[in-house]
């Protein structure tokens, strides 16, 4: 089977990809590309690229001009055959060489379909197969770098190095048990113990990092709330270092949640500015309100904002108890701060651990908010370069084995037979293998590719 796809976004650029891969791959580009630069398709070896002529082989028009790029199986991304044809980045051309493709024994790729085959033919592991989306999707030195670091294969390999001490264990007791009278090293209880306890803290560190990474990766889902013309548009604006949000004097311009991503120090924010809570004037301001409310219950941080310059008034009073209900991690930005203060010392919001004074319009506002994020959501000792995120199939692998691990040292310590423990250490060991894709079902790799994009 051949599959092709366009693998590159769909809009009009200076060039468009369009990848074959399989068996009939170079088949394929003989019939639709004509080279000027070498001899023939067939005759190209991997790895090189020939300019040439796209061409309809069904009445022989020129389509366009392009660069095809040859891979041969195995030393291809899938393993197979590969071509590459480069063509110029319109939308109608780039679907026309797609579609000579298609109609010369090609079929259209799924999602994923590439990175699959690669998983597939042992180019990739699971878990490295899941790196390429994470690159592909990185807002962050951070995230980049630690989806290089899997995609490298650096979460593969601190896995097996668990699995493999827990199968040696496995294999030690299926020795001992089965052949006693051969001279097979006795296991003990100690010797067990200290592997179990190996495997423990391991599977916990890279569950403790798990919250850590998710941040520094996803980043951090942010509200920013306060009644109109408090100043959470101009707060936005800065974070962003561009006008996205509307800014003037009058209350209520925000009448939806805008949202954008921003990134602060090593924190990536996934900032949504809301509509001003209020009893809204019609009925289109009344959902902006609705919005913002339900966006404050969905948020991981809330950036409250209050006008320093003017006291608490019912709306604002308002604001502070469904914040204070909701529980959630919150910076209270009294804004303004380069007007007159008549806020004082006001009590409603001595209940706020975090309180910053700002004037939305000046940079230090972003320092000082670092700061806050700094106490808020610690990161300080996680070290992208040795502790890998996780997703949270791979974060459920992980938590499935360490439970089974911590089941296999009560029982050891509760005197249980060691065939009881070699079942719980069989369990672990075989979540870890469906993390790595060696013993995954069918279904959780179709789940995991279905989130690729088609092409890649």
């Amino acid at each position: 089977m051949t599959v092709c796809a366009i693998s590159t976004p769909l809009a009009e650029g200076g060039i468009s990809v369009i990848r074959i891969s399989g068996d009939k791959a170079l088949d394929i580009a003989v019939k639709v590309f004509e080279p000027l630069s070498c001899e023939s398709v067939e005759k190209m070896a991997g790895y090189t690229c020939a300019y040439g002529r796209i061409r309809d082989p069904k009445n022989g028009r020129i389509v366009d001009d392009g660069v095809l790029t040859v891979f041969r199986a195995p030393h291809s991304y899938t393993g197979e055959d590969v071509c590459e044809i480069s063509c110029h980045g319109g939308v109608f051309v780039t679907k026309k060489v797609l579609r000579l493709c298609l109609e010369n024994g090609a079929r259209l790729a799924d999602r994923g379909e590439f990175t699959k085959i690669a998983f597939l033919n042992g180019k990739l592991s699971l878990t490295q197969a899941e790196a390429v989306m994470d690159v592909i999707s990185a807002q962050g030195e951070f995230a980049l770098s630690s989806a290089n670091l899997t995609r490298q294969g650096r979460l593969f390999g601190r896995i097996t190095e668990i699995r493999d001490r827990l199968v040696g264990e496995l294999a030690s007791l299926a020795a001992w048990v089965d052949y006693p009278d051969d001279d097979v090293p006795a296991v003990t209880g100690e010797s067990l113990n200290e592997a179990l306890e190996s495997a423990h803290m391991e599977l916990k560190q890279l569950l403790d990092d798990y919250d850590s990474g998710m941040i520094l990766k996803s980043g951090i889902d942010t509200a920013i709330v306060g009644k109109p013309n408090v100043g959470k548009s101009t707060l936005m604006n800065l974070m962003l270092g561009y006008d996205r949000s509307i800014v003037t004097d009058i209350a209520g311009t925000t009448r939806d949640v805008i949202e954008e991503t921003a990134s602060l120090g090593e924190y990536t924010l996934r900032l949504s500015d809301t509509a001003g809570i209020r009893e809204a004037s019609d009925q289109v301001e009344a959902i902006g309100v609705e919005l913002a409310k339900e966006r404050i219950g969905r948020a991981m941080l809330i950036l409250a904002v209050f006008d320093r310059s003017n006291g608490l008034d019912a709306e604002d009073r308002q604001l502070v108890e469904l914040l204070k209900s909701e529980g959630k991690k919150t910076v209270v930005i009294l804004n303004k701060s380069d007007l007159e203060d008549k806020l004082g010392d006001c009590g409603e919001l001595s209940g706020f651990e975090h309180i910053i004074e700002v004037s939305a319009k000046e940079e230090d506002c972003r320092e000082l908010l670092l700061e806050k994020l700094r106490l808020l959501f610690p990161v300080g000792s996680f070290d992208p370069d040795s502790t890998i995120f996780a997703n949270e199939r791979q974060k459920e692998c992980v938590r499935l084995a360490f439970e089974h691990i911590k089941a296999a040292e009560e029982a050891l310590a509760m005197g249980e037979t060691f065939d009881a423990v070699t079942v719980l250490i069989g369990a672990a060991a075989d979540e870890l293998l469906t993390l790595t894709g060696e013993k995954a079902t069918e279904a959780v790799v179709d789940e995991v590719f279905s989130r690729f994009c088609v092409g890649k």
